[in-house]
């Protein structure tokens, strides 16, 4: 009896979500910030409330993230960034970190070529040439209006005076697992640990990073790759036994790509090509789903969650055999974005009885050629109608936990995202194949998905993404589905509980909290594994009404991202 309560009950709430739509976060007209941390997002509105454009707001929100959220934000990685701007011209800006010249296709094998547990992880061997310094850098230069100082200065002045820690920071800062990874490194252990717990509220403050925000401030980009900071950065490396040299940061660049465009029920998406394999990814995802037809399926139905899933698990053995840096390997990008393509892989899918991932492979292409959970995604849109849908990442939450000698700033183990051995998973079980392989100056695959969309007038519609990992692109395509197959505001399709299937491992990922015992009963009945996840993504979206000429922002509250706008 106490059972069916509890249905009957989530019964209503699910009901009630659709009859009463949340309010999203914050609604304004002039501008909108949606960030993982109030700092950054009200540095971005500070920029755009001083006519900058959401180009500047995008740059200065990057370099505040690398303050005030360490374990994501940076200056030690890198990302991708999507722009519209406001004439309707859609770019993207890659700035992936890439191998280090000397990199091997066999560096993290032992001589029997096993996998070494961990070298590509939390050794100095792990860490990726970075590119985030390098990526805000170019798109300043090719469309920022506001001048470097600027956009830069309000970071600096964080990470000198400090800022109170909240919830999120001090929840990793006392974890055991983080508080013993931050202490391997002597650099580390001297700003991320202390002998007492950390405090919510407690003023944090980063002296050799604001130096070193100061330098990139008044010197420009250049610093970070040949100047003093380059300098501080090979210190390091011949401390930790590292590999990048001196070269290999004078030689990185940041790319500007066309983005992967597709239609999904006559609105335009934009998504990042590779090395993410974001754009490809999603498009295999939304396609399928133009062969479904949610008039005649619920919402989170089993049906709808089978189909779903069904759908991810081919995309995602699509993107293990296919994906990599297209500067290093033919990538099939117009037939994997195609409807044909994506007609033929749906047809596959049985509507009723789960597949077995074992005999799910590869489409029929006629060539053949992973992801951490802490990445950071922001969203901007300005008063001119510019957007910017950016993700970057340090890979692993504190990256290697190897912080730059005197430079205050922590190192990525993004080395870890290339196919140490293909065939073999990562870290985070994604599976990659030889296209993804270790080559000196090659970007590792990626799963950020930032991605713009316009409504079917070709105005701006939403601006969407997330961290996650392996998660990232299956947030991403269920945040677009919840709005456009089922009427959702930004708010209620980001605050909707969420699955994810990759493949391998072989069962649906789903949150513990917004699904029916019976719905599950019935997934399981068709064959699928279930297994909890407390949480998936954290999608800062943004949603523009043409009509109205109204923003919403949709910080999601997951990991407490904030929304703010004017």
């Amino acid at each position: 009896m106490f059972k069916m309560f509890k249905i009957y009950i989530l019964a209503i709430i699910i009901v009630c979500q659709f009859v009463f739509p949340r309010i999203p976060d914050v609604i304004g007209s002039n501008g909108m910030v949606v960030s993982s941390n109030k700092y950054a997002s009200e540095i971005g509105l500070d920029v755009l409330k001083k006519g900058g454009t959401a180009i500047d707001a995008s740059i200065a929100v990057g370099f505040a993230l690398a303050v005030v959220h360490p374990g994501a934000g940076n200056i030690g990685g890198g990302g991708f960034m999507v722009i519209r701007l406001a004439d309707g011209t859609v770019t993207t800006i890659d700035f992936r970190e890439a191998a280090p010249a000397s990199a091997t296709h066999n560096m993290f094998l032992d001589d029997s070529l096993n996998v070494i547990p961990n070298k590509s992880w939390s050794t100095s061997w792990a860490t990726g040439v970075p590119g985030s310094v390098a990526g805000f850098g170019l798109v300043h230069k090719k469309y920022g209006k506001t001048s470097w100082n600027q956009l830069v200065m309000p970071s600096v002045k964080l990470a000198q005076y400090g800022f109170e820690l909240e919830f999120l920071n001090v929840s990793y800062l006392n974890a055991p697992y983080y508080k013993q990874y931050l202490s391997q490194d002597e650099e580390t252990r001297k700003i991320f640990t202390q002998e007492t717990p950390f405090q919510i509220g407690d003023n944090f403050k980063q002296r050799n990073l604001a130096k070193t925000l100061r330098r990139i401030a008044y010197k420009g980009p250049d610093d970070f790759y040949t100047g003093k900071t380059a300098d501080m950065i090979i210190d390091c490396m011949q401390r930790t036994n590292g590999l990048i040299t001196k070269e290999d940061l004078a030689k990185y660049s940041a790319i500007e790509r066309q983005p992967i465009e597709f239609d999904y029920r006559g609105f335009a998406i934009y998504s990042m090509p590779p090395a993410s394999s974001g754009g490809v990814t999603i498009a295999g995802i939304l396609n399928q789903l133009e062969n479904v037809d949610f008039t005649q399926i619920p919402f989170h139905s089993a049906d709808h969650i089978h189909l779903m899933s069904e759908i991810e698990r081919r995309v995602y053995a699509d993107r293990a055999e296919f994906l990599g840096d297209i500067d290093f390997v033919p990538v099939p990008i117009d037939e994997m974005t195609s409807q044909e393509y994506a007609n033929e892989r749906w047809k596959t899918i049985n509507t009723d009885v789960a597949s077995n991932s074992m005999d799910i492979t590869h489409g029929d292409i006629p060539f053949f050629y992973p992801e951490s959970e802490e990445t950071t995604h922001y969203s901007v849109v300005d008063k001119w109608g510019n957007a910017v849908s950016v993700t970057t990442t340090i890979n692993g939450w504190f990256g290697n936990g190897i912080v730059v000698d005197g430079a205050g700033f922590l190192l990525n183990n993004e080395m870890d995202d290339f196919s140490s051995k293909p065939g073999t998973p990562n870290k985070y079980g994604l599976i990659g194949n030889t296209a993804n392989a270790i080559e000196p100056n090659k970007r590792m695959l990626s799963s950020m998905t930032p991605t713009i969309v316009e409504d079917v007038n070709k105005d701006l519609f939403l601006v969407v993404g997330s961290p996650g990992g392996s998660t990232i692109i299956t947030t991403v395509a269920q945040v677009i589905s919840n709005v456009i197959d089922f009427g959702m505001n930004v708010e209620d399709a980001v605050e909707q509980p969420r699955f994810h299937h990759q493949w391998f491992p072989d069962a649906i990922q789903i949150e513990p909290i917004g699904f029916s015992q019976e719905t599950l009963n019935i997934l399981t009945e068709k064959g699928h594994q279930l297994k909890p996840r407390s949480s998936i993504g954290e999608a800062n979206c943004i949603q523009f009404n043409a009509k109205t000429g109204l923003l919403y922002g949709s910080g999601d509250s997951r990991r407490g991202a904030v929304a703010k706008g004017y």
